[in-house]
C-alpha cells in the first residue's frame, strides 16, 4: 500500500499524556512482517482472503468477547495489512459480560475454535462477532496498560500469530510487524472519511501498487 500522510505517520502518533484507555474511537493499521503479501490476493478490486487472512480475521472479530466495552467498526485484511476501528466505550465493569458472564471488563482468556476458517472479510462494515474460543495471548508486554488500544492490539496479534504458526506449522515466526499505527478519531466527518477509506481499500491496491491504468 502506498504512504499516505492522512493515515500513516511514520513517526510515532502516541499522544504524549494521552489515555488509550479512555472511551474514543481509534483507526489501526497494522502490517504484516516486512509488508509480506501473506493474507491473500486482491482480484478485480475484491480481497479474497486465504487461510491466514481468514484467522486474522476470525481474532479481529473476537475482539469484542474478550474485551466487554469494546467495539469493532468497519475493518479489511488487505494482502499485507489489516486496517480497522476501534470503539472503546465507557467503562462497564459492573456489568455482566454477555457471552461469559464475567463482571470484569475483560475476558480471562482467549481459546482457538476447532474450526476457525468460517469467514471472509468483505470491504462493508463488519458486525458480526466470530467463534466462541481462541488461544491464550502471549508475550505481551507487561508494560502496556491493561485494556488500553496496546494491549488489545497486542493481545490480537499474539493469539493471531500463535494460530497462523500453528497451521503453518512455523513455531515462533513473526507474522506481524512489531508496531502499529494508530489515528484517534475525533469526529463524525473523520470517522466517515476513515470509513470509506477502509471500504474502497481494495480497489486503490491497483493504482497503489501499479500506478494508473494505461
Amino acid at each position: 500500500m502506498a504512504y499516505d500522510p492522512l493515515f500513516h505517520h511514520r513517526k510515532s502518533i502516541r499522544l504524549k499524556g494521552f489515555d488509550y484507555t479512555h472511551p474514543g474511537a481509534y483507526y489501526i493499521t497494522i502490517d504484516a512482517f516486512r509488508l509480506t503479501c501473506i493474507f491473500g490476493e486482491i482480484v478485480d478490486g475484491v480481497m479474497h482472503l486465504n487461510e491466514w487472512g481468514e484467522i486474522a480475521t476470525t481474532f479481529w472479530r473476537e475482539i469484542p468477547n474478550v474485551y466487554i466495552d469494546v467495539e469493532i467498526d468497519d475493518f479489511i485484511v488487505m494482502p499485507n495489512h489489516l486496517h480497522g476501528i476501534i470503539i472503546i466505550h465507557e467503562p462497564a465493569d459492573k456489568l455482566a459480560h454477555p457471552h461469559t458472564g464475567a463482571t470484569d471488563v475483560r475476558a480471562t482468556q482467549w481459546v482457538a475454535p476447532a474450526n476457525p476458517i468460517t469467514a471472509v472479510a468483505p470491504a462493508n462494515p463488519i458486525t458480526t462477532v466470530a467463534p466462541s474460543n481462541l488461544p491464550n495471548p502471549t508475550n505481551v508486554h507487561k508494560s502496556i496498560t491493561p485494556h488500553s488500544i496496546g494491549s488489545i492490539i497486542g493481545q490480537f496479534k499474539s493469539a493471531a500469530t500463535k494460530q497462523i504458526n500453528r497451521v503453518r506449522q512455523t513455531p515462533a515466526a513473526p507474522v506481524w510487524q512489531r508496531n502499529y499505527w494508530e489515528h484517534i478519531i475525533r469526529n463524525d466527518a473523520d470517522l466517515s472519511r476513515i470509513r470509506r477509506y477502509i471500504r474502497y481499500n481494495p480497489m486503490r491496491w491497483w493504482i497503489d501498487h501499479r500506478g494508473p491504468p494505461p
